[in-house]
């Protein structure tokens, strides 16, 4: 199976590490990269491109970034790509885009297909309370995520480990496979079988309203939240008028209180709030139009004392 000639769809800094290997394969061209427009970000609303882009433009590679990708097919098929590359890209591929390639695209996504197939699959099993997930090379097809599977590697999720943490660990991962990958889809040695339709489940986009804090949930739901949702939309709770304090790291408690919500101590660690089943202390915290900051160092400029109530969470 020749594979000379490659483009690569990758928008997100997940994506980032799998173009820098492929880019430094001498037997292998990167014709193409496609990205997502530049978008506008920060207090200043600066036009700015994806890591992704800025990556491809670093290493000399031709880029095209439409608003719509199907706008860029005729530019593509004139390159005559062997195979694509897919790793959040961060818009639906149209037929006429991914078969394309002589040999089609195949698509990186982090999960153990078919298990989370959607737009957070890390988020979603973190939130889930999984131990470990998975990250897959799959053919893509019509249906999003549901294409045959080239290869599956597992992946530990520590107690530790966040979103952000995690997403790290996939896109360095995919980086260190693409070479052996590449050369697994040449000689015939990756082993291409189709996804168990019986166990497929689904994962939507998250939204703000997602970390909005529920009380009477089990302490580790919402420990399991703080994790998924790190670094959005994060896990906030109502603090006044000024806005939602945002809970960056807590810790499980045995204690229980009567009352979701309610304070049930005030320690240099931290507050301990009870849940609907056990309670969770404020590790770490960041404060309306604050820094982030200890639970201790917290309490320091807002003290709580125990019995107060705090509100449940409201996007």
């Amino acid at each position: 199976m020749k594979i000379e000639r490659l483009v690569y769809f990758g928008t997100a800094p997940i994506a980032v590490p799998a173009l820098e290997a492929l880019a430094a394969l001498p037997d292998v061209q990167v014709v193409a990269v496609c990205t997502q427009p530049d978008r506008t970000s920060g207090r200043k609303r600066k036009l700015t491109p994806s890591p992704v882009k800025e990556v491809a433009l670093r290493l000399g590679l031709p880029v095209f970034d439409p608003e719509k990708i199907g706008d860029a097919e005729e530019a593509l098929r004139v390159l005559e790509p062997d195979l694509g590359m897919v790793f959040a890209y961060g818009q639906y591929l149209p037929s006429r885009i991914f078969d394309l390639p002589t040999l089609g695209s195949v698509n990186f996504h982090p999960s153990r297909l078919p298990e989370y197939r959607g737009a957070s699959p890390i988020q979603s099993a973190i939130a889930d309370g999984h131990t470990e997930s998975a990250l897959s090379l799959i053919q893509v097809g019509k249906q999003m995520d549901a294409g045959d599977i080239w290869w599956q590697e597992d992946v530990t999720i520590g107690p530790e480990d966040t979103s952000a943490l995690m997403h790290d660990r996939f896109g360095a991962l995919a980086g260190e496979r693409v070479p052996e990958l590449l050369q697994g889809l040449r000689n015939g040695t990756l082993e291409r079988r189709p996804q168990e339709e019986a166990l497929a489940t689904e994962c939507g986009k998250i939204s703000k309203q997602d970390g909005a804090v529920d009380w009477t949930l089990p302490a580790e739901v919402l420990w399991n939240r703080v994790r998924a949702y790190d670094p959005w939309p994060g896990v906030f709770v109502p603090f006044g008028e000024a806005g939602n304090l945002k809970l960056l790291s807590v810790q499980l408690e045995d204690a229980s209180g009567a009352v979701p919500g309610e304070v049930l101590s005030v320690e240099k660690s931290g507050p301990v709030v009870a849940c609907g089943e056990g309670s969770l202390r404020f590790l770490r915290v960041q404060p309306p139009g604050k820094k982030p900051m200890s639970g201790g160092d917290f309490l320091n400029g807002h003290p709580l004392t125990p019995g107060d109530i705090l509100a449940s969470g409201d996007a």
